[in-house]
């Protein structure tokens, strides 16, 4: 009986910590207007500005970035070039060109130089979710964190970003863009 015990409690608590740990889901912005569309929003000149801050909240690193985004159809399918040049604010540049692809309807295939591997993207409504993982140098050592970025179309103009970056399952930090679209 004991036992027993034992394991209902174990089951109960892994089933409450998985619950309390499940993040929302991009069809739950369905609904949401405006309808973001990547080949549309990501096209022309971009502005962000944006900053990292550590697991206590700290602002650790404040950037811009200024993207040229053009996309072109290929073997049918919709694929765009983001050319991302960040400046931090420590005089520090960087350099990212991402090559995404739409895969099927709100389903893209993303990738760059400093990715490991595919960036896998869903979008519905107003939202897309990102997830990869990134090659982040950090002195002198390259570490693989992962990222579950968030964009949120505001309005023709402008979009929010939220990304959280862990490394095994432990948050590390957040990044939070706003992009205007001019």
């Amino acid at each position: 009986m004991k036992n027993l015990v034992k394991k209902i409690f174990a089951f109960t608590f892994c089933a409450f910590f998985l619950f309390a740990c499940a993040g929302p889901q991009v069809s739950q912005y369905a609904k949401e207007k405006p309808t973001l569309d990547l080949s549309e929003y990501f096209n022309g000149t971009i502005d962000a500005y944006g900053i990292f801050t550590n697991r206590s909240g700290e602002v650790v690193k404040r950037f811009t970035v200024l993207m040229q985004a053009s996309w072109k159809v290929v073997d049918g399918k919709k694929v765009g070039t983001l050319d991302e040049s960040f400046e931090y604010s420590d005089g520090t540049k960087q350099k990212r060109i991402w090559v995404i692809t739409e895969v099927s309807p709100g389903k893209y295939v993303g990738r760059a130089d400093d990715v490991v591997g595919d960036a896998n993207g869903i979008a519905a409504g107003n939202a897309l979710n990102w997830a990869y993982t990134l090659a982040l140098p950090v002195d002198g050592t390259i570490y693989h964190v992962q990222f579950n970025d968030w964009m949120y179309l505001m309005n023709s103009k402008v979009m929010i970003n939220k990304a959280k970056m862990s490394k095994f399952g432990i948050e590390l930090g957040e990044v939070t863009l706003s992009f205007y679209k001019r």
